[in-house]
């Protein structure tokens, strides 16, 4: 392992300190904009502009590094974030916020691809799947590191916005000073809606719908949270638990899946998170206790949606297609997480903080319905054809970019083949 591990161990250190910066930027913007009084929609907007600044991104970021190349376009893109991160402690407005927001989610982008596209380059069929997990475990461990340093200092001072800024300088460091050559171009992301929509109807609204509940409970958790009382303690806790108890989840829902029709594992996961969203709704909870176990279990069901619909896309769909499906659908989930926090905070202004589950139960009883008329209408696939089941999590749920989707080991089953023939003497 350590072998495998030991050539990009520069990058995947830099990619933990951006996803530090990523946690702690993405909580404390929501916190801090909360005391300072700002109202749930421009709140939301806060997750709708980061969001929408990513999907650009995701188009956008491969034209300016081709024209720049990797390691000048990484050392600008995170400059912006330093710089913007760095403004928005000083410029407390709402609308400066915004504008900065959007700016970072084009950035986040760009960086991501780029880590990615590095880490694609240095895999080898061998190694790509140790190579793929520890990248899932470290932004997962990054987002909820940086979200639990909130609480060790004052919100309403520039100090973490100023630790955010470090830790994003930390970032550049082994990339920029690396002497590795710069990886193969980008890839260019594709969004193809009647094609995804004809290979599995379920798959593409349901992860459009996951989307929706995501963003508005990623953007909108910590302000459901600070209203109804919760010190930001328990704020980070509640938030870090949620992300903890998807990523458990994800293991015994994706044996299930690989075993039992998908799409009744979807029905049956999305309703678990629709009954504990109604369950916040009804009872209103104030008490913590009451609040992180619900919150627990609405996570744990849904943070387990989005893979398990990738695997039945994938189902349907020829492997050498397995970039092409997954980066589309990962594109809807950005689209959803764009219209979530849009539609979660006019929602809690007009019914309170505890309406935002909802917009999140709304969304997750659309999916068990649809799930549940899409199996009487399609014969599952035999499970020794299936897809193979893989755990994906990071900022917002899934990997990040559709450089991410190719270090995924199921992306290659051609590439790997050829290159054994072309090795067979």
């Amino acid at each position: 392992m350590s072998r495998n591990l030991l050539p990009v161990l520069a990058l995947l250190t830099g990619t933990l300190f951006l996803f530090l910066g990523n946690g702690l930027q993405g909580l404390l913007l929501p916190v801090r904009g909360s005391i300072e009084g700002y109202s749930n929609e421009v709140l939301g907007l806060l997750g709708t502009t980061w969001a929408s600044g990513f999907v650009i991104g995701c188009f956008v970021a491969p034209n300016v590094v081709r024209r720049i190349g990797h390691v000048r376009a990484f050392s600008g893109f995170l400059a912006l974030i330093c710089l913007n991160v760095l403004m928005t402690g000083l410029l407390v407005d709402d609308v400066a916020w915004l504008i900065l927001r959007a700016i970072t989610g084009f950035c986040t982008a760009g960086t991501s691809m780029i880590i990615e596209s590095w880490l694609n380059e240095r895999a080898t069929p061998e190694n790509r799947g140790t190579i793929f997990s520890f990248y899932i475990s470290i932004t997962l461990f990054g987002v909820v590191g940086g979200q639990l340093m909130v609480p060790f200092a004052d919100v309403t001072l520039p100090t973490l916005f100023m630790v955010c800024g470090i830790l994003y300088s930390i970032a550049a460091l082994p990339t920029t000073l690396s002497k590795a050559a710069s990886p193969q171009p980008l890839k260019r992301a594709r969004l193809d809606l009647k094609g995804l929509f004809r290979n599995s109807p379920i798959s593409c609204v349901g992860i459009l719908l996951v989307g929706i509940a995501n963003g508005a409970y990623g953007t909108l958790g910590a302000v459901f949270a600070t209203k109804v009382g919760l010190d930001k303690g328990s704020v980070a806790a509640m938030v870090s638990i949620t992300i903890f108890a998807g990523a458990i989840m994800q293991f015994p829902a994706g044996r299930l899946s690989d075993r039992l029709d998908r799409r009744h594992v979807l029905a049956v996961l999305s309703g678990v998170s629709a009954l504990a969203g109604l369950a916040v709704v009804l009872v209103a909870p104030t008490n913590v206790y009451t609040i992180v176990i619900l919150v627990a279990t609405y996570g744990a069901a849904a943070n387990a949606l989005y893979p398990i619909a990738v695997a039945h896309a994938n189902d349907f769909a020829q492997p050498e297609d397995f970039v092409k499906v997954s980066g589309g659908l990962l594109l809807l989930y950005g689209i959803g997480t764009i219209i979530g926090p849009t539609l979660g905070g006019p929602v809690m202004t007009w019914a309170g903080p505890h309406a935002l589950f909802g917009v999140t139960a709304v969304a997750h009883l659309l999916i068990t319905v649809y799930a549940i008329v899409r199996s009487r209408q399609r014969a599952p696939v035999p499970a020794g054809e299936r897809d193979a089941y893989t755990t994906v999590t990071g900022t917002n749920g899934p990997l990040a970019t559709p450089e991410g989707l190719s270090l995924d080991p199921r992306a290659r089953p051609k590439d790997a083949a050829a290159s054994e023939q072309q090795t067979t003497p």
